[in-house]
């Protein structure tokens, strides 16, 4: 898999202190739109892996990050450059659609 789960434990070494770009996806098993955009995420985190990470939080086993952060729908995507969200998206997409974004906030 091109894509990494995170946790409220690993989330500020995985995230904050990464030297690249961090793209996190809120999920939750439950979601609908969060399945439909995982397979495109897989394809852009394997395309883009030398321009930044994604990362998938699962809000249901961890809800101590989302709070923190504000999350109230998912799917929920969250750019953090140098520790910090610079851009979110919320909603699902295309993969074309969602590549675009991506590529337009790095």
């Amino acid at each position: 898999m091109s894509t990494k789960a995170v946790t409220d434990a690993s989330f500020a070494a995985d995230v904050l202190e990464s030297g690249k770009p961090v793209l996190v996806d809120f999920w939750a098993e439950w979601c609908g739109p969060c399945k439909m955009i995982a397979p495109a995420l897989e394809e852009i985190a394997g395309e883009l892996a030398d321009q930044l990470s994604i990362v998938k939080m699962d809000i249901m086993e961890n809800t101590t990050i989302p709070g923190q952060i504000g999350v109230q729908s998912i799917p929920l995507l969250v750019l953090f450059k140098d520790g910090k969200p610079v851009a979110q998206k919320l909603g699902a997409a295309p993969k074309g659609q969602l590549k675009s974004w991506i590529e337009s906030v790095l």
